[in-house]
């Protein structure tokens, strides 16, 4: 951060991990999505670099998404009296733009995945949530 930008760079320890943050009136300029408003009433498109690297990391980017803005529950079904649960990921959003480079990771990996609502999606299917186990993992 500090050789990009950064005049100051903090890093603060916490339980299981360190947070690094910084100040500087420029870092909008490297990260346009960023900005005053709610982030479904702006527009969120990800420069050619960060596409790229979205494109060469796409499971990193879930698990910043689904960490944000998302869970994994297990799903209880009770269908011709039997009851079953298995794990499910949900990602919900307002902003279509979100949305929509959500699906993109998504379809980059390999991963099933379908809208139950019109703001939030499910990946159910057992191969596509072993698949995201593997990127996403467990919130901290």
């Amino acid at each position: 951060m500090r050789a990009v930008l950064a005049n100051k760079v903090q890093r603060i320890q916490k339980q299981g991990c360190a947070a690094v943050q910084s100040t500087g009136k420029h870092w909008p300029c490297l990260f346009p999505q960023h900005g005053p408003g709610k982030k479904h009433e702006r527009p969120i498109v990800l420069t050619d670099w960060q596409r790229e690297i979205v494109a060469a990391h796409p499971g990193d980017f879930l698990r910043g998404l689904f960490h944000s803005d998302g869970c994994r529950v297990s799903n209880r079904v009770t269908v011709r009296g039997r009851n079953y649960v298995y794990p499910r990921y949900l990602f919900a959003n307002e902003s279509t733009d979100i949305m929509g480079l959500c699906q993109w990771a998504l379809d980059l990996l390999g991963v099933a995945w379908r809208m139950n609502r019109r703001n939030s999606l499910s990946v159910a299917r057992r191969e596509a949530v072993a698949a995201l186990d593997r990127h996403v993992g467990p919130k901290s």
